[in-house]
């Protein structure tokens, strides 16, 4: 068993890996410490954090800066908001930015996905949204830039009665990024109306 000081030395070595970009080595010593502390849910996180970042996943860095603020306030508060945010972040819903989806259809071919800005053409042609949505859930990814467009996302979600999906993308945004004014107006407009009428 390792001693305390060599604990809080293995994790700040680790987060000073991880702010390198340097995944690999984070995650081995956020697992070592892990190993020998398996209450510790810092380096719990820490291993989390790791394995999202060298898979690619873009909002990692993203948490991990925003776990270090949390950190800077309340430590233990911080560790159980950053752990109940990453078992919100399964498979399902991944990051903000990214919004799992199906081929469109076959005249849009996008490896990675494809842009909001497409399948808000294919809604202007006059396709059914609900429809549209469901057809292209599962498969592939409906790739969103701009903040402008990831709130009317999330307002076309709320309209046609996805409000659980688009709470739990919204949870996720607010995540990264938890002052944002417009988040925090469409989380209220959630919680009030549910549906909204037009």
């Amino acid at each position: 068993m390792m001693g305390t000081i060599s604990k809080y030395k293995i994790l700040s070595q680790a987060k000073e890996s991880f702010s390198k970009a340097d995944y690999k080595s984070a995650l081995e010593k956020f697992a070592e410490v892990l190993q020998n502390y398996p209450n510790s849910k810092e380096a719990y996180n820490g291993v989390i954090l790791s394995e999202m970042a060298m898979s690619g996943e873009t909002g990692a860095e993203a948490l991990f800066d925003y776990y270090a603020v949390l950190q800077e306030e309340d430590k233990e508060e911080a560790d159980a908001v950053m752990e109940e945010i990453l078992q919100n972040m399964d498979g399902a819903i991944d990051k903000i930015g990214e919004i799992f989806a199906q081929p469109l259809r076959e005249r849009i071919e996008f490896e990675d996905g494809i842009l909001y800005s497409d399948f808000k053409k294919l809604l202007d042609e006059g396709a059914d949204f609900k429809e549209t949505f469901e057809n292209i859930m599962f498969s592939t990814k409906v790739i969103i830039t701009e903040k402008e467009d990831f709130i009317d996302f999330l307002d076309k979600l709320i309209e046609h009665g996805f409000e659980e999906m688009a709470l739990t993308y919204l949870e996720n945004a607010l995540a990264i990024y938890p002052t944002d004014k417009l988040l925090i107006h469409l989380l209220k407009k959630l919680a009030e109306g549910k549906t909204i009428e037009n």
